[in-house]
């Protein structure tokens, strides 16, 4: 029942859907400009005291904006929490904090209705890539203080699958799990997923005839490139699904079966792309979130730092929702300009992952002189290391018109994750 009834708001046209969004964000707003110090302060500031001052989309437009930074510092003046909270903190249930990979770890706390929100919202990403209530997931994960996958794990619970956690357990343990219990669908970093199957190969273990036929992946862009989908796909043998998510926002997005982009979780989330630099609305720029079923500690016109590319034309799928062409782009702090050229991590990795003997890679950028220089570290399975290496910056020099230095290194050489990949390294910024 719950299922038809997200298709439905899904495949809403735009006008219905802006009146459930502003509806929710109402109904959101009033418990929060009572009570949430943070977003009192803040939209009072900008002349918004009570939830009917919200009655369009253009009126919603005139909020200001919130900050990572502005969290942070609010989190800092206040400890340990902050106060952008609507509740007493007996009201909460759970506390989850961000990677910190952009800086200091930012405290999220739920109640139980935001962590059952959580939960539904997860439930869309399961029912687009078709895993239901007969499916067996698998999650790769550690369950640390990261959310990561806590609110898949709710997710499952909620479309009656049945789960099996992989905390505290090596590569090879979860490998044997996943094939002793004929699990359907694996949820894991793509990293991860990539990381898996080298050890399934080394093990001797045939992980494509398994019966995985999922795999759904958070935590970085790698699911919707092509190549490291199409990498995760041949050696799982399964359909692989993107879904961007954070922390402080929720689980925002999601892939369908149709493959051609990730959907907006518009019936749970307002979003908008601007250019970074002046705020106006563009089709290509930075996401900004509004999250509406996170009561007890929103964010209201959030900058996520993400940079997409819009797409508002229905799917194949039927779904209205507007999608990302190419998922999470990626984050707008980590382009790298090189020799004058912008370059996203993401391109990056796009292109080394065309070459199936190439496992983990690593990135780095000098200055050396008046001259940046990018050299990439590679371990590869191939029989000829420096051939592969020539290869590789060769495709680099024809796809972004610039020289890499390409270096195989021995297989250990570089780390493997779990969570979040750091194959970056900007040592002009040190």
């Amino acid at each position: 029942m719950t299922s038809d009834l997200n298709f439905f708001i899904e495949t809403l046209g735009r006008e219905a859907l802006t009146q459930i969004q502003l509806k929710k964000l109402q109904a959101m707003l009033a418990p929060v400009l009572e009570a949430n110090s943070f977003y009192r302060q803040k939209l009072g500031e900008a002349g918004v005291r009570q939830s009917e001052d919200i009655r369009t989309l253009e009126d919603y437009r005139q909020l200001p904006f919130t900050t990572k930074d502005e969290l942070s510092a609010d989190g800092k003046a206040h400890p340990p929490y902050g106060t952008n909270l609507t509740f007493p903190r007996e009201r909460y249930i759970r506390i989850h904090q961000t990677s910190g990979t952009t800086g200091e770890p930012l405290r999220c706390l739920d109640t139980e209705q935001s962590w059952d929100w959580w939960g539904r919202c997860w439930e869309a990403v399961y029912n687009a890539a078709g895993v239901t209530s007969s499916d067996r997931i698998f999650f790769a994960f550690s369950f640390g203080p990261f959310i990561g996958f806590w609110s898949a794990y709710e997710g499952a619970r909620r479309i009656g699958a049945l789960s099996i956690p992989g905390g505290g357990m090596t590569s090879l343990q979860r490998l044997r799990v996943i094939c002793s219990n004929d699990i359907s669908t694996l949820i894991c970093t793509p990293t991860y997923a990539l990381h898996l199957a080298e050890v399934a190969e080394a093990e001797g273990i045939d992980i494509a005839n398994a019966n995985v036929r999922v795999t759904i992946h958070a935590g970085e862009p790698g699911a919707s490139l092509p190549w490291t989908k199409h990498r995760i796909e041949t050696a799982w043998n399964a359909r692989c699904y993107d879904h961007p998510g954070a922390t402080e926002v929720g689980a925002w997005g999601f892939e369908c079966q149709a493959q051609a982009g990730v959907h907006l979780n518009e019936g749970e989330f307002i979003c908008e792309v601007i250019d970074p630099v002046t705020g106006e609305a563009a089709k290509e720029g930075e996401l900004v979130i509004t999250n509406l079923g996170r009561v007890g500690m929103p964010v209201i016109r959030y900058r996520t730092g993400d940079q997409v590319k819009l797409e508002t034309e229905p799917c194949e799928c039927g779904r209205t929702f507007w999608r990302l062409k190419g998922g999470v782009i990626g984050r707008i702090d980590d382009a790298l300009i090189i020799r004058g050229v912008n370059v996203y991590p993401s391109t990056i990795e796009n292109i080394i992952r065309r070459f199936a003997e190439v496992g983990e890679f690593a990135v780095d950028v000098y200055r050396r002189g008046a001259l940046d220089e990018m050299e990439i570290r590679i371990q590869t399975s191939g029989t000829d290391p420096n051939m592969t290496a020539q290869t590789v910056a060769k495709a680099v020099r024809e796809s972004l018109g610039l020289r890499a230095v390409v270096t195989p290194v021995p297989h250990g050489t570089l780390p493997s994750f779990e969570l979040k990949a750091r194959r970056f390294t900007d040592h002009r910024r040190n």
